[in-house]
């Protein structure tokens, strides 16, 4: 299992305002949130990874093309997370890439969304089981 992971951002601010809203909706729950970086953890003390947000020191911009974070999926047990979760994204001001649908292309059940949030940030809610 990973243990943790980190992202950086250009803005932890607007960050935190995207995350907050995103986070619970994903099956996670708010670890740190001090002036130089923001945690969150599996909620309810479910094992899983933890996800750090730090702010950027280098303020190039991200890019899903070059070497680094391609995207991060989140795994939701209903499709009406994937559903509620990726409208609740779009308000938020991310930009849509696929909205919700089955991903014949990979192992069934596979049913996902996928936008790209403030950073540029491919992100991806899964439902696996929820037929």
């Amino acid at each position: 299992m990973l243990g943790h992971l980190g992202v950086n951002v250009l803005d932890l601010d607007a960050a935190r305002r995207y995350w907050e809203v995103l986070m619970p909706m994903l099956g996670f729950e708010a670890f740190r949130d001090d002036v130089d970086q923001l945690a969150y953890r599996p909620a309810g003390g479910k094992p899983g990874t933890y996800v750090f947000i730090y702010c950027a020191h280098d303020a190039r911009p991200y890019s899903a093309e070059a070497v680094g974070l391609q995207h991060l999926a989140f795994m939701v047990p209903t499709r009406q997370d994937v559903h509620e979760v990726y409208g609740a994204a779009l308000a938020l001001g991310s930009e849509p890439v696929h909205e919700p649908q089955v991903f014949p292309q990979y192992p069934q059940p596979y049913f996902a969304a996928f936008w790209r949030d403030l950073v540029g940030f491919t992100i991806e809610a899964v439902c696996h089981h929820d037929r």
